[in-house]
């Protein structure tokens, strides 16, 4: 919701101050208004002052009416300048209002709501009003000090009522004036009843075809800016910024329909903040804003946009046909809408279609599930429109659906949703998503509790869920969630074909990353233990040996089973194997959750041990490893005891050995340990 603000309150319409400054210029030059523009004192351009769409101060009015007295010298300047208003700063749609209105006497009437079309600190009460004469008062509201300048401008306006109808001038008397001290400024007006021109082409003719054709050139000018706006934000607040050229008001309120589904898009002038969400809803709901209020649809042939109204103080109304007027000039924008929006969803449609190639491409080079997860959840809003996204793996060891990526979240709206493990008992649509695996639209209000309290915890009030397959197995799910008002009119059609198109390729990808995964996998573990084998044993010894800190120790354990060539030799391969899984399943047991265990070869294990405080530390640790072969293997039915010797080398962060020289000197320790265990003991 947008409102158009301006600095100064909205008490003067741009109409009066760009009639006077026209008159300036006309009168004494560009220099003329240069001049009074500095001594007015005014932070402001003359293209800004002379935008009818802006509204000014009640003091930025005066300042400028005393101003272009003393510049052009003449203190009877602020009359002229009323006289000349038709010529130089009244609408052109007032203009053919007016005349419209067909004699003196109805313009008479109607000025009190005219009044309102330029300032909204005056009132004008017609007292009496005949043929040829009329009485009016003209008041300022409480709170502002009158100027005679300002009284003297009024006098101006009201002399050219007769000469919209080809009449001379009227004459205005003033007895009272609140300059004076009078409560209010009383203004006598006669006129007479014909034309005293000499037969020929009037001058009011000539006025009102310069009005129709300002008019006509204000509706061109209003399409070519309206079309050559880049966005929709854009256009419709230049729609309210130049909808004052079409009907001039105090304010103006337009409500649209969101281009692409969700809240309705709000812009407004001169409304107070707090009446225009109201307002709005009013307005695009059909209701009836009164007579305070001139309303047109924003519509064209393709589609119907929302509403414009051009609204005026209570009291006040419009002034003959402006609905005609204002739904002319609503026609040009919703035609600028209608090739903005056009415009808008084509390159909707690009970025998606460049969004989808991205996606591709970056599936491809993805190295594991994480990865692709990661690459999807980012890429869904752009593909769907959604405002955040996720990826949730299903576990089947622990039946379990987990988070793995999320976008478009607070850092603990994030955190909730990655904390929470969807198990089918407490998850009704999870056990639907695993029998059938049809997208699923949830939403905040009518989803299982747990559901409810996930989605408004992230703040989505509603989520489009897409079961991830491969075959039969069910991977996971891909989600697309909107916050309250965002989703689109309807979540089906194009929403689900562009997140099936997704899911498939999600699918695809967590396919071949978990391939891959298995295939790196089993080169670098041993497929009988499941231990990193040598080649990635010394991977993680040379990771370890460079993160190793100043002052840091890390030590190294080689292992060779005894009788291990004598297991396989009594009791066969099978059972060597098995005791080889057995091997390794106790030594993890016996060492430090950080400790990396690996299966070099054969009957070889190595352990890493980093973060040793003292070296003696790695003999403790190799003593526990020993210990864990005092049981024997449980082998073919048989007990078997088999035992180990272990060598230690440990590395000082100072020295600059190599993993495989460290290897090395474990192995050699080791087959010092193995040759001390065989030697006979000394009697």
């Amino acid at each position: 919701m947008t409102a158009l603000r301006d600095s100064e309150a909205r008490e003067t319409s741009g109409a009066t101050t760009g009639g006077l400054l026209r008159y300036v210029r006309a009168h004494g030059g560009n220099d003329a208004v240069t001049q009074l523009l500095a001594l007015a004192g005014l932070p402001y351009t003359a293209e800004e002052l002379d935008d009818q769409s802006r509204w000014w101060s009640y003091d930025t009015r005066i300042r400028l009416f005393a101003a272009a007295t003393e510049v052009l010298g003449d203190r009877d300047t602020m009359f002229k300048v009323g006289s000349a208003a038709l010529h130089s700063g009244l609408t052109h749609s007032m203009v053919l209002l007016l005349r419209a209105t067909g004699t003196p006497r109805q313009v008479i009437r109607q000025l009190p709501r005219a009044v309102a079309k330029f300032s909204t600190t005056s009132t004008m009460e017609v007292l009496e009003s005949g043929a040829t004469a009329a009485t009016v008062r003209f008041r300022l509201r409480d709170g502002y000090v009158h100027s005679r300048l300002d009284c003297d401008y009024a006098r101006g306006l009201l002399s050219t009522v007769p000469t919209i109808f080809d009449l001379p001038p009227a004459q205005i008397v003033h007895g009272e004036c609140e300059s004076d001290g009078f409560s209010a400024c009383i203004y006598e007006l006669r006129w007479d009843r014909r034309s005293r021109l000499p037969r020929r082409r009037s001058r009011a003719a000539d006025l009102e075809l310069t009005a129709l054709r300002g008019q006509l050139r204000i509706l061109q000018s209003a399409s070519t800016d309206l079309v050559g706006s880049d966005d929709v934000e854009t256009v419709l607040h230049r729609i309210v910024a130049r909808a004052a050229e079409a009907v001039l008001a105090p304010s103006y309120l337009l409500a649209v329909a969101a281009p692409a589904g969700g809240s309705p898009l709000v812009h407004s002038a001169g409304v107070p903040e707090h009446e225009v969400a109201g307002l709005a809803a009013a307005l695009l709901g059909g209701g009836d804003l009164g007579s305070r209020a001139v309303v047109v649809d924003v519509a064209s042939a393709r589609r119907s946009h929302g509403r414009l109204a051009a609204l005026y103080g209570p009291g006040y109304g419009a002034i003959g046909d402006e609905a005609s007027m204002l739904a002319a000039y609503a026609g040009h924008a919703a035609a600028a809408l209608d090739l903005l929006i056009a415009l808008e969803e084509a390159r909707l449609e690009a970025n998606r279609a460049s969004a989808l190639l991205e996606l591709a491409h970056e599936l491809a080079a993805a190295p594991d599930a994480q990865s692709v997860t990661d690459v999807v959840a980012s890429a869904l809003p752009r593909i769907v429109g959604c405002s955040r996204a996720s990826m949730m793996l299903w576990d089947p060891g622990a039946g379990v659906l987990r988070t793995s990526a999320a976008v478009g979240m607070t850092p603990e709206q994030e955190a909730l949703l990655r904390g929470a493990a969807l198990r089918p008992e407490d998850t009704p649509e999870l056990v639907g998503m695993l029998t059938d695996p049809a997208p699923l639209v949830i939403d905040d209000s009518s989803s299982s509790p747990v559901l409810q309290g996930i989605l408004r915890g992230i703040g989505s009030a509603d989520v489009v869920a897409v079961p991830l397959l491969a075959g039969t197995t069910f991977l996971g799910v891909a989600t697309a969630g909107f916050e309250a008002g965002e989703a689109p009119a309807s979540l089906a059609g194009d929403v689900l074909d562009r997140l099936r198109g997704v899911g498939d390729q999600a699918s695809t990808a967590l396919q071949k990353a978990r391939l891959l995964e298995t295939v790196r996998h089993q080169a670098t573990h041993d497929a009988l233990t499941g231990l990193p084998n040598r080649v990635l044993f010394l991977d993680r010894l040379e990771g370890a040996l460079a993160g190793s800190g100043r002052g840091a120790r890390l030590g190294v354990l080689f292992c060779d089973l005894d009788r291990f060539k004598e297991v396989n030799d009594t009791l066969g391969h099978a059972a060597g194997d098995e005791l080889l899984r057995q091997v390794g399943a106790r030594i993890r047991g016996a060492v430090r959750p950080g400790d990396t265990v690996g299966r070099l070869s054969g009957d070889e294990f190595a352990i890493i041990l980093p973060g040793l405080v003292e070296p003696a530390d790695a003999h403790g640790l190799a003593a526990r490893v020993t210990a864990c072969f005092a049981e024997p293997f449980r082998l073919e039915g048989t007990d078997v005891a088999v035992g180990t010797s272990v060598g230690v080398a440990v590395h000082l962060a100072d020295s600059e050995r190599a993993a495989e020289q460290l290897l090395r000197e474990a192995d050699a320790a080791m087959y010092r340990n193995k040759q001390t265990r065989r030697s006979p003991q000394p009697r």
